[in-house]
């Protein structure tokens, strides 16, 4: 049985320690599937259903808390992510006044080079639990060079990827495809 206390403190501290997107991916997905609380297949549904849903890519972790655990879950990882807007604007106020000092900025270029390495690892991460095959690796080379090429949009792109594979792994069998 699930916490509700402790399930919405992994999802606030998921929050407070992220950039925004998809940076609290794996704190989530670390605490989530060792508390037993969701499969990789959560993840992998929420991602696709905060793609392709209007608004801040954020709000995949909605559909997170949603598969793992119904309207509560949904209700409880909605507060946690609100919760670190209002604390980035107190910084905001800060950082107006402080901006200009050589450790402030020295601060924010370390933040910055975090991110960087938070997502490579998120990637790592979706990467190792999903492409297991050539198949998978030639899907998400693809839609990773179509992504680079930013000429096509993200819902092509995952409608792309969705029809690739239903024919590459057999949900769909043409005539002339054997």
């Amino acid at each position: 049985m699930k916490n509700p206390f402790l399930y919405f403190w992994l999802f606030l501290k998921a929050s407070l320690f992220s950039t925004g997107g998809f940076s609290n991916f794996l704190s989530l997905h670390q605490d989530l599937l060792a508390n037993h609380w969701a499969e990789e297949s959560d993840f992998s549904q929420a991602l696709v259903i905060g793609q392709l849903s209007p608004g801040p890519n954020g709000l995949w972790v909605i559909a997170l808390g949603y598969l793992t655990y119904g309207y509560l879950g949904a209700a409880l990882a909605l507060l946690a992510i609100m919760i670190p807007p209002f604390v980035a604007l107190i910084w905001e106020a800060l950082y107006q006044r402080l901006g200009g000092l050589r450790w402030v900025e020295a601060l924010m270029r370390g933040v910055s080079l975090a991110v960087v390495g938070i997502t490579v690892g998120n990637t790592w991460t979706i990467i190792g639990h999903s492409a297991s095959d050539w198949r998978a690796w030639i899907i998400g080379t693809a839609a990773c060079l179509l992504a680079l090429s930013r000429r096509v949009h993200v819902f092509v792109i995952l409608l792309l990827a969705a029809g690739a594979g239903l024919l590459l792994y057999g949900g769909l069998t043409l005539p002339w495809w054997h």
